[in-house]
């Protein structure tokens, strides 16, 4: 991949995609393409084929994709088996029609069944039933996985597949409802700390444990495989670290430097009980992640006070 291939972006508004788009200039390459939704909607296969056709990319980052909480993957179920589905089918197939050099498609820790062995390796894949409360997402992702399988076996294309961990970060969601675990810890904890409340509840028993990556060094890890890795199985990134919820709650209850009490709702899901991966292949591949939670946390809470300030004024 050279500094002046063209290079597209398919997410590059969201925190992933927009790390991605980062690590890539920090590193010299000038020549990124990327859409907004409004612009291309990657559903739209007929559209997907033309921007193809039009642009010709070199190398792709598949990093577009519906996403959110527990909540909003146990509500919008039809929307994020069929959003997902749809977005990356396309561009697999648009980038294989039109010669894509390279593709790397970014899946989700979810994809692995709900009582796999912990850490989760890569060869537990399709080994038992999924966490039921994402289960049409983590199917899509599944599906991405085999469409890449599938190209590279019937047409040799060199289309390779990350499954990154829970990640948080730079241009995170903090929606209230459909935002994952820890941006919404995040949002809750400051709401409290200006409203003066005594205590935030946080859903669950507190004891699932989960790891967490900063998004900025995921971006580095697929920059990195992009460069290093051309295999067909896929590669999962992490830190190969967890830590409870009660644990991660009282982290972020420190960098948001809260005095109240934290309350757990028991009567809310707890999800899968534990989602470690196993990352011993990708640091034989050469990488490690270097920004470690409370470090990450910090930013990630400096970029929320600054969206938060700028909605306000």
């Amino acid at each position: 991949m050279q500094l002046n291939d063209k290079i597209y972006i398919a997410g590059h508004r969201g925190m992933v995609g927009g790390a991605i788009k980062r690590r890539l200039q920090t590193l010299g390459y000038n020549n990124l393409l990327t859409r907004s939704s409004v612009d291309l909607d990657l559903r739209n296969q007929a559209a997907v084929d033309e921007f193809f056709a039009s642009e010709q990319p070199d190398y792709v980052f598949l990093a577009a994709a519906k996403v959110g909480g527990i909540y909003a993957n146990n509500t919008y179920r039809a929307e994020f088996l069929y959003d997902n589905l749809m977005m990356e089918a396309n561009i697999i197939h648009a980038a294989y029609k039109h010669g894509v050099k390279k593709l790397m498609f970014l899946g989700s820790s979810c994809i692995y069944p709900k009582m796999a062995p912990q850490p989760l390796t890569e060869d537990s894949l399709l080994t038992g039933p999924l966490e039921i409360t994402n289960e049409p997402y983590a199917i899509a992702k599944i599906a991405g996985i085999k469409l890449c399988e599938a190209y590279r076996d019937q047409y040799g294309c060199n289309f390779i597949s990350v499954m990154p961990t829970n990640l948080y970060g730079i241009g995170d969601n903090y929606h209230p409802e459909n935002s994952h675990v820890l941006p919404a810890l995040i949002r809750r904890f400051h709401e409290a700390k200006e409203a003066g409340k005594p205590s935030v509840a946080v859903w669950g028993s507190g004891t699932p444990r989960r790891e967490f990556l900063f998004a900025d060094d995921l971006a580095a890890a697929c920059v990195y495989l992009m460069l290093h890795y051309d295999g067909k199985e896929l590669v999962n990134i992490g830190t190969g670290e967890d830590l409870s919820i009660k644990e991660l709650a009282e982290t972020v209850k420190d960098v948001v430097c809260y005095d109240g009490k934290i309350v757990f709702d028991a009567s809310k899901p707890d999800g899968t009980p534990r989602k470690l991966m196993d990352v011993s292949k990708l640091h034989s591949l050469g990488w490690k992640h270097t920004t470690e939670l409370k470090e990450g946390l910090v930013q990630a809470y400096a970029d929320f006070l600054k969206k938060r300030h700028m909605a306000v004024s």
